[in-house]
């Protein structure tokens, strides 16, 4: 008979994360209230510099707070300067970073088997236990293989391999698509789903591109300028946009303005919009409902202007044509309209949306 595998003793997944701390780093001054429940996924998203990776990295204890706490399940983790705080190795947390870092010396099969030898178990057990992760992310006969022998995306499995080997309360990976060449980004992010769904501690992401996020999330936190300034589930944060990036993100066009009597004004430009309540709003339009015209159109548009072109981008299926003025927004029009138009940069054109393509939320 096989003997059974001896195995540290892991905790138990974590039921609810709660985020309430604020930490200088360099130029940026992050301050987070957030939770995230057991057997949710949350994506950040967020320009450069926003603090994503600094919030996970003060998750894990690679960087302590100014102060605010972190805990899990009422334990505090860490308490600031003049509170507790618990070492990374004892938080159960399973980090998937960036870059992979595996250990370039060691096989796929060790480098999955290093936490658990880490964490006691013997070198026969600890192999045994990888080999079974390998198998389950479909590396096994990649198991001799060093880093260098290997592709981004296989990289990445071997990377999530180490981590969950361990059984972690807690799953944390910074932007784990964002290594891997276009052939390979679907599958693994398939595979990625699944692995997330079965794990059933707390998971963060931070997401490389919309897409990644929206594919992976429950739910949705937007960082920007160290403040968490939308939260939601995918369809909240793509219905109602709340700033200029997260609009961007989700591909609308988002005008901050005021609203009375059915025109929305937007910082001296006005929008005739459907029937909305007075005061602050956020107008969004997509981008496919903004018509260009080489001459003053006729006919039913309630919103007409004239805007120069700024820039002219390339698209999968489209045209994306970035337009100036006093309503700077985006339209997409189709190869066979940018041929009748033969639009180029600096060039004036007709702008023209029906008031019942704009979507209207109070700000």
């Amino acid at each position: 008979m096989t003997p059974a595998m001896t195995l540290p003793a892991m905790t138990l997944p974590a039921k609810t994360l709660s985020l309430s701390f604020a930490l200088q780093r360099g130029a940026l001054a992050l301050a987070v209230d957030l939770e995230v429940a057991r057997g949710e996924t949350l994506a950040l998203v967020g320009p450069n510099g926003a603090g994503k990776t600094s919030l996970l990295l003060a998750v894990a204890g690679l960087l302590r707070i100014d102060h605010g706490s972190i805990r899990i399940d009422g334990r505090e983790l860490d308490g600031g300067p003049a509170g507790p705080f618990v070492a990374p190795t004892a938080r159960g947390v399973g980090f998937v970073f960036q870059d992979h870092l595996l250990f370039p010396h060691l096989s796929a099969l060790d480098n999955v088997a290093f936490g658990l030898r880490c964490h006691g178990a013997s070198r026969a057990d600890a192999r045994a236990h990888a080999r079974s992760w390998l198998e389950r992310i479909g590396l096994l006969s990649h198991a001799a293989h060093r880093p260098r022998e290997l592709s981004g995306g296989q990289a990445q499995r071997v990377a999530l391999a180490r981590a969950l080997a361990l059984t972690p309360r807690m799953l944390l990976l910074d932007e784990p698509l964002a290594a891997v060449d276009a052939s390979s980004r679907l599958d693994l992010r398939r595979d990625l789903r699944s692995h997330l769904h079965a794990f059933d501690g707390v998971r963060i992401l931070v997401a490389h591109t919309a897409v990644d996020a929206f594919a992976l999330a429950d739910r949705v936190a937007v960082l920007e300028g160290g403040r968490i300034v939308q939260s939601g589930t995918v369809a909240a944060i793509c219905n109602q946009p709340r700033t200029r990036y997260v609009a961007d993100l989700v591909g609308l066009n988002l005008f901050r303005g005021t609203a009375k009597a059915g025109v929305v004004d937007v910082g001296g430009a006005s929008l005739v919009v459907p029937a909305a309540h007075a005061g602050p709003v956020l107008a969004t339009v997509h981008p496919r409902a903004v018509a260009l015209f080489r001459e003053r159109p006729v006919g039913s548009p309630r919103n007409v202007w004239s805007a120069p072109v700024v820039a002219l981008e390339p698209a999968l299926d489209c045209l994306r044509v970035r337009l100036g003025g006093a309503l700077p927004l985006v339209a997409e029009i189709t190869p066979a309209a940018q041929q009748e138009l033969r639009l180029a940069i600096g060039e004036q054109v007709w702008v023209a949306i029906k008031a019942t393509e704009i979507t209207v939320n109070p700000a």
